[in-house]
């Protein structure tokens, strides 16, 4: 990958790592899938002056409404439904921990679904100490937590999140088209967030929108990370010689930013053990997948 593309994903990935701790402010307030529908369809509507400026023409959407909605559906109804619900039965750190390995779920996908980013023992030696950071940091915060299995069904939705977010990433990478990054975005998060709040006014009930400037400050937060995160990572996705495995990679800077947030705004999080060794095992994981891989056969001088 070029440095630029290599930049552009780190910084990415550093205002991803934001989310968590400003979710669980946001969690003080309203109950997850209402926060998420109200977070993605306000992401949706921001990028419509982009669109504008863009000059996109409404026929883009159009052409391709079939893939957009079924994209919509996906990412943002199912992923990110699952992620404000599993968010919420576990501490912000350990959420960012176990969505940090997401690009292991990656790796294993594109194996199977993409032609050219097959599966290596470098990946398959990452993957293997990835996930046993995974079940460590579960099954050592599970035992802390005295809300039992209500932080294992909190890592379950968080793992399958990671999972269905992954598949995704391939779906815009198999679909060959000139679609414009930021018009899938804004629509995913559009038409996502308002099938969220929708399924919210059932299941959550309704609720009135007095709330506090904290409040409205997160969101607003919570809404520009998708809105300007995602534009950026599905344009990546679109580069020639960028591989989803290899880019997805660099999301091992969301954990270590995720955590450091929750322990610096959150009252009741805090540096412990487990959660620092499942930390530096992902990350020891990750960085193992990113060393450059020598030459078979050097050519004689």
């Amino acid at each position: 990958m070029k440095i630029k593309y290599i930049l552009v994903a780190i910084l990415t990935c550093i205002i991803w790592g934001t989310a968590f701790a400003f979710a669980k402010i946001g969690f003080e307030y309203v109950e997850p899938m209402r926060l998420s529908g109200m977070r993605f369809t306000l992401a949706g509507i921001l990028l419509w002056p982009v669109i504008y400026v863009q000059k996109i023409k409404i026929s883009s959407f159009i052409k391709h409404w079939r893939f957009m909605l079924l994209f919509a559906f996906l990412q943002t109804f199912m992923q990110y439904g699952m992620f404000f619900m599993g968010l919420d039965k576990v501490p912000g750190a350990t959420a960012a921990i176990i969505i940090g390995a997401g690009p292991l779920f990656v790796a294993i996908m594109a194996h199977f679904l993409l032609a050219n980013d097959r599966m290596t023992l470098r990946k398959i030696f990452a993957i293997v100490i990835g996930l046993a950071g995974v079940v460590f940091i579960s099954l050592t915060k599970g035992e802390m937590m005295s809300s039992g299995y209500s932080f294992y069904i909190g890592i379950l939705l968080l793992v399958v999140s990671n999972i269905i977010g992954g598949f995704t990433n391939i779906m815009v990478v198999k679909h060959k088209s000139n679609i414009s990054p930021v018009a899938l975005t804004s629509f995913a998060n559009f038409t996502g967030g308002l099938m969220l709040f929708i399924v919210s006014l059932f299941i959550e009930g309704e609720k009135g929108l007095g709330y506090p400037v904290e409040f409205w400050a997160a969101l607003i937060w919570l809404a520009i990370i998708p809105a300007s995160c995602f534009s950026m990572w599905y344009t990546l996705l679109q580069k020639p010689g960028v591989k989803v495995s290899e880019l997805n990679m660099w999301k091992f800077v969301i954990p270590i930013v995720g955590c450091v947030l929750s322990w610096l705004l959150l009252p009741n999080e805090y540096p412990d053990k487990s959660s620092l060794i499942g930390i530096i095992t992902i990350t020891i994981a990750l960085l193992i997948f990113q060393l450059p891989i020598k030459k078979a056969h050097e050519d004689k001088r």
